[in-house]
């Protein structure tokens, strides 16, 4: 399941600090730019897939979405936590996530590293403070990136539009991976674009949200409504520039 750095539109710069104008120099901007001068660092996440039951697709895009915020909502994450300086270093640059898949040993040996596990309905995802892009702990490393895909058993149930929804280009045909990186960079740009009471209130509420495939007659009018939009650098799979995830969360629906 590969996947790589991408370059989301956001409406906010990153944070752990509050949101507020973007930088110039965005890390989300497709063009080359100082942050890419930066040290760069990934935010690695890694799905149990057992080879007799691996999970749905769409749970696991949920899933790794959730963990995301989890990380980004930790307070390990924010201020002199134990995780703060690596989320800036990460966040000062190109933002990247990568997916690996583990099974067994491997999936107990990424457990016992810091890191956060993340559960859904069957899911299995866990969450890891960011790396260097060179630097990735050995039990990590040498995980599979590629050659598992998911598909779900069943068509998933509407999305609730009450809650947040995460809606994925219907044009776009992208690996289980590849997909889930993009489901946790949309739930990232949400995030950075909410108000500091509305994360609190996400996150105690458990980070509630839906990922699905958006009708492609609606997709049009989703890219260009003011939610935020995730657009891919082209590294993999896809063509550069193109639109892969909107980020509908009931707060930023105008």
């Amino acid at each position: 399941m590969s996947n790589d750095p991408t370059t989301p539109v956001p409406a906010s710069v990153p944070a752990a600090a509050p949101a507020a104008a973007p930088a110039p120099d965005s890390p989300f901007r497709a063009e080359p730019g100082d942050r890419d001068l930066a040290p760069q660092f990934v935010l690695p996440l890694v799905v149990r897939i057992e080879r007799a039951a691996p999970p749905p697709r769409t749970d696991a895009l949920e899933t790794a979405a959730r963990a995301v915020l989890v990380m980004l909502g930790d307070e390990r994450s924010t201020g002199d936590g134990a995780w703060a300086r690596a989320m800036r270093d990460w966040q000062d640059a190109r933002i990247r996530k990568v997916v690996r898949r583990a099974r067994g040993a491997e999936w107990r040996r990424a457990e016992a590293l810091p890191g956060i596990t993340v559960t859904g309905k069957n899911a299995e995802v866990r969450v890891f403070p960011p790396v260097p892009l060179d630097g990735w702990p050995k039990d990590l490393a040498r995980l599979q990136v590629s050659g598992t895909d998911l598909d779900d058993p069943e068509p998933p149930a509407a999305a609730d539009p009450a809650a947040p929804v995460l809606w994925m280009n219907p044009d776009l045909d992208m690996s289980a991976g590849k997909a889930m990186a993009q489901a946790g960079h949309g739930a990232q740009l949400a995030w950075w674009a909410l108000s500091d009471g509305e994360r609190s209130a996400w996150r105690e509420a458990g980070f509630p949200l839906s990922v699905r495939t958006a009708d492609p007659a609606r997709w049009g009018g989703l890219t260009t409504g003011g939610l935020p939009v995730v657009r891919d650098a082209g590294f993999t799979e896809i063509a550069p520039g193109s639109c892969t995830v909107v980020a509908d969360h009931p707060a930023l629906r105008r």
